[in-house]
């Protein structure tokens, strides 16, 4: 049976305007649903005194790993799939989004003003029991409840936190715990970091500016602990890091975007996500790419991968209506891989609906990864 556990964690503090900070996308609905816009959440008609993705730059570490309060939107995004010693599988997202409420500062001596706010989503999936729990917490960048800072290495939400080390940034620590589950582990890079798109520019629409600052770390050694319901489980696997910020990234005429990150058994990964065009189709600046098991990558355009659907899902929570088997074929690279949902329902139903889970590969290639849709 397939389950999903959410809380809804809202603040009275927090402006709606809030809820439209996450980087997933819309589904392929059968139905309404309350949720909120990706378009007009991403989009550009507010971007007025923000700083805009216009043009490669050079990117510094650790500086770029803390927050970029000039630009509207940010997230750090941690998925992975993980092992017990007793062979039971879990997957897991921790991801932290950073929004401006306005371009300015407003002159204040109150300690909890601010215009940035954040919200964090922490999901488990496990896997062995088709169960999927998904949380969501809201905070004002103020009085040390939320925020972000490159050195030491810290983003946090409330005791939701990612610490990295002090003097060398990696490895970096991931703890949160709400309800009945939580998650403490250390993450390791293999490789990285990886510049998306134009040397790190990743450009999403027709219009300048319609474009984020990407990297990732595509694959780091993962170790530590997932509890459920009093269960401690010690785990080993991958996790993927995805790092993007941006004030307007969609298009007028861009709906969304579905997300495949693959780590490959051979020692590759592939990241490759589908612009999805209002009208319908993939738009052509959607983009990917392969990193070698020696961490050199070469990005693919569009045109250059070619997706499929299989299989869909219907959420008997929201009606909406979810692909969860792909095919993905890169024939330059002699690809064929078939992608697929290791459980349907990975759900996160919370204010800001999407699907985001633990897919395994099978085809031309085999492994593990993860899917937002």
């Amino acid at each position: 049976m397939f389950t999903t556990l959410a809380r809804r964690s809202h603040t009275r503090l927090l402006p709606l305007v809030m809820l439209l900070i996450t980087a997933g996308c819309e589904p392929d609905r059968v139905a309404p649903s309350s949720g909120l816009d990706v378009r007009a959440t991403l989009g550009g008609e507010q971007t007025a005194g923000y700083a805009m993705a216009l043009e490669p730059r050079a990117f510094e570490f650790p500086a770029d790993h803390g927050p970029h309060p000039d630009y509207r939107n940010e997230w750090w995004y941690w998925t992975g799939n993980l092992t017990s010693a007793d062979g039971r599988g879990f997957g897991y997202q921790l991801t932290v989004f950073r929004t401006a409420l306005s371009p300015h500062e407003t002159d204040t001596e109150s300690a909890w003003r601010t215009r940035q706010v954040y919200m964090a989503h922490l999901a488990v999936s496990d896997l062995d029991n088709r169960q999927h729990r998904a949380y969501e917490r809201f905070a004002r960048g103020a009085v040390g409840l939320a925020g972000a800072r490159a050195a030491p290495f810290r983003v946090w939400v409330e005791d939701w936190e990612i610490e990295g080390n002090p003097d060398t940034t990696f490895p970096l620590r991931l703890r949160a715990a709400e309800d009945t589950v939580s998650l403490d582990l250390e993450l390791s890079p293999i490789h990285g970091p990886i510049l998306q798109g134009d040397a790190g520019l990743s450009i999403k629409g027709k219009e300048p500016g319609n474009a984020s600052f990407y990297y990732s770390y595509t694959r780091m050694d993962t170790l530590g602990s997932i509890a459920i319901d009093g269960d401690d489980h010690e785990v080993t696997g991958l996790s993927w890091f995805d790092r993007e910020w941006s004030t307007s990234a969609l298009g007028r005429d861009r709906s969304g975007w579905d997300w495949f990150a693959l780590q490959l058994s051979d020692g590759r990964d592939l990241m490759f996500y589908r612009l999805r065009l209002v009208q319908g189709g993939m738009a052509p600046e959607s983009a990917g790419v392969l990193v070698e098991a020696d961490g050199r990558y070469r990005t693919l355009g569009g045109g250059e991968v070619a997706l499929e659907p299989l299989a869909h899902w219907i959420s008997p929570d929201t009606g909406d209506r979810y692909p969860i088997e792909w095919r993905l074929r890169v024939p330059v690279e002699d690809l064929d891989l078939t992608i697929e949902a290791r459980f349907a329902d990975q759900e996160m139903d919370l204010t800001f609906g999407y699907w985001e889970g633990a897919v395994k590969v099978s085809g031309s290639a085999t492994g593990l990864g993860y899917l937002e849709m």
